[in-house]
């Protein structure tokens, strides 16, 4: 029987076994032990369910909205009873509390789906737009549509609709988006977004016409724009941290010297697989995130040695063919947020202070690298993968005097 799997306490079984939805609950942890969660995880699932279904009040499996059981989480976390372990290092966390739920509900089909934000068929219309007339990357298409979603939602909230939309609406959504604390560059990029989708929406009927070119760009302050990545000395001091042979400093040292060697995004280590290496002919490929395609790269032999020594010693024997894999099982993909932790957590540790902290710090260093060898800019746009060299024109501005040409360039002082 499952819950004699997951607690020890014959009092503790007792009590779970008399709780309704004994059933119900008893399947869900049945399919968590087969998907490989840890004995932890299946503890938690156990004791939130039981909490969840008193609080919920229910007798017999229904339908709830999200809504629902975030204010039983509320309830839950202030909940103090005989029951409640306050040791646990889980417990305390309405978030834990919501996730747990979910998934239990979800997994029965009675979670109900979340409403559409205001103007979600536009907003979708609009990035699917992008993506097959325009030629856009899905990552690219996503934001500018995110960006536009964002406004309408806050639209709606207002009172307003699209058919009478104004410039006036527009300037009072930047003036409350720089009240929030939104930075130069993210004020353009959303006007820039937003002439975009009223450029699509004229096409379309939507809105009043020539309402598109009225919205301006801000200019972004020459201050503003300046790399924001740590110093080469610095990406050493990083490295120095991920030596050694614990499992989790292993893993953190392939993905940094990813990222500043040849300055990947996040998403495309990511989306980096098994067959993108190479071995034979020391090269691997990577699918460009922004605008598609893929560029092959050669193995460098220290980025080489970090991956490989991940793959045989710490990466998960499994199906899935992503070369970077979670900490937890059912093993899958590695997530954003985890790339951004391996990053920013090390560069605090090292008392680095930058606007940014992820790995798009060290796409920063990377270039600044490039250029400061005497890569043209040129040169740097084709090794980042950008289409043009406006994108990296922001290092020539901060180091004005490595702009010189050269034939070719190198990485070098990371051993």
């Amino acid at each position: 029987m499952i819950f004699e799997q997951v607690y020890k306490s014959s009092k503790v079984i007792h009590r779970h076994r008399l709780a309704p939805l004994c059933a119900e609950r008893e399947q869900y942890l049945r399919h968590m032990l087969e998907e490989g969660y840890s004995h932890r995880t299946l503890t938690n699932a156990a004791s939130y369910m039981l909490h969840a279904i008193q609080i919920l009040g229910l007798r017999e499996l229904r339908v709830v909205h999200q809504e629902e059981i975030e204010k039983a989480a509320e309830f839950w976390a202030e909940y103090r009873g005989p029951f409640r372990d306050p040791g646990h290092s889980q417990y305390g966390s309405p978030r834990s509390f919501i996730k747990y739920i979910c998934a239990w509900f979800r997994f029965n089909g009675k979670l109900a789906l979340s409403p559409d934000p205001p103007f979600h068929e536009q907003t979708h219309a609009f990035s699917n737009a992008l993506r097959s007339t325009y030629g856009l990357a899905a990552v690219t298409a996503r934001g500018y549509s995110n960006r536009a979603q964002g406004f309408l939602t806050w639209l709606a909230a207002q009172g307003g609709n699209m058919e009478t939309v104004s410039l006036a609406d527009i300037d009072k959504f930047v003036v409350a988006k720089r009240a929030e604390g939104c930075r130069p560059r993210s004020i353009a990029n959303q006007c820039k977004a937003l002439r975009s989708f009223f450029r699509f929406a004229e096409m379309r009927g939507w809105c009043v016409p020539n309402l598109a070119p009225t919205i301006r760009i801000p200019r972004i302050p020459k201050s503003e724009p300046r790399p924001t990545g740590p110093t080469w000395t610095q990406v050493r001091q990083l490295l120095k941290l991920t030596e050694g042979n614990d499992p989790e400093h292993i893993r953190a040292r392939a993905l940094l010297l990813l990222f500043t060697v040849y300055g990947l995004r996040a998403s495309e280590v990511i989306n980096l697989r098994l067959e993108d290496f190479d071995w034979q002919s020391e090269v691997f490929t990577i699918r460009r995130a922004k605008h598609g395609g893929t560029q092959q790269y050669p193995i460098q032999y220290e980025v080489g040695e970090a991956i490989l020594k991940y793959l045989r010693h710490v990466r998960p024997r499994v199906d899935d063919r992503h070369v970077f894999l979670g900490e937890r099982r059912p093993w899958g993909p590695l997530q954003h947020g985890t790339m951004w932790r391996t990053v920013s957590r090390r560069l605090g540790a090292l008392g680095i202070e930058l606007r940014h902290h992820g790995p798009h710090a060290l796409r920063h260093a990377c270039a600044t690298r490039l250029l400061q060898k005497g890569s043209s800019l040129k040169e740097i746009a084709d090794f980042l993968g950008h289409r043009n060299t406006k994108s990296v024109g922001i290092y020539a501005k901060c180091d004005i005097a490595a702009l010189r040409k050269v034939a070719a360039f190198r990485l070098g002082g990371l051993r």
